[in-house]
């Protein structure tokens, strides 16, 4: 008598039960997060199964798969069974999700108040463990004409340098702007930092004739508009 279990591979289970099989015969949706991870990786390992090892690595992120989106390549390969490729799979996958969280947000392509900034930016920024600072530049209209990455700082901070945001304005024929950062503490609050410099890009916006219309702090799941805050 064998001293261990012997572990059945995906191949060996009902049709009904096999993820790839069951996307095509039920739809996408029937699917759970960890069969559509199981479909991604391919193969488990000795022990566990695909769909088996999926559910350990949503377990670990207490299934919540936007915790899931910030764990890097080095993170994933801890688990047994998942090399870099399969790592560099799931996150890539999650990545698209992001993009196309962003794609839906504004189709219009027009800004029309904080929460069209906040959707814009959360599937972009949300996710990652350092803040980033993204200027948002705009038409007459109010209409997108592109975004910019000014700066990458560490976890507790980035640098705004106010001469490189109102070129990268001026470059563009920007009538507008909205400044925008993330705090990846999930605090909201603007600092003290926040608040001076948003008053000084404020006044050299004005100086070439260019209105900074907000400065909004995204977390995860809430924002803090400046504008909105009566802070403009």
């Amino acid at each position: 008598m064998e001293d261990t279990k012997k572990i059945l591979g995906i191949k060996s289970w009902a049709e009904e039960d096999r993820p790839r099989e069951k996307l095509l015969m039920k739809g996408k949706s029937a699917l759970s997060d960890s069969e559509l991870i199981a479909i991604l990786i391919g193969s488990g390992n000795k022990n566990e199964t695909a769909v088996d090892l999926a559910k350990k690595i949503l377990k670990s992120v207490n299934n919540n798969l936007s915790e899931l989106a910030k764990l890097s390549v080095r993170d994933l390969i801890k688990f047994e069974g998942i090399g870099e490729a399969k790592a560099i799979s799931i996150i890539a996958s999650l990545e698209l999700g992001n993009r196309r969280k962003g794609a839906e947000a504004i189709i219009k392509d027009k800004i029309t108040g904080s929460a069209d900034v906040f959707n814009y930016f959360q599937p972009q920024l949300s996710d990652i463990k350092h803040e980033e600072l993204r200027v948002l530049l705009l038409n007459k209209a109010n209409k997108i004409i592109k975004q910019e990455k000014l700066s990458t700082g560490g976890i507790a901070g980035t640098i705004v340098d106010i001469k490189i945001t109102i070129k990268a304005a001026v470059e563009n024929l920007a009538s507008g702007i909205i400044l925008c950062h993330n705090h990846p503490s999930g605090n909201t609050k603007p600092s003290s930092e926040d608040i001076n410099i948003t008053k000084k890009l404020k006044e050299a916006a004005k100086l070439v004739d260019i209105s900074l219309l907000d400065h909004i702090i995204i977390c995860e799941t809430g924002y803090y508009s400046f504008a909105d805050e009566g802070m403009l």
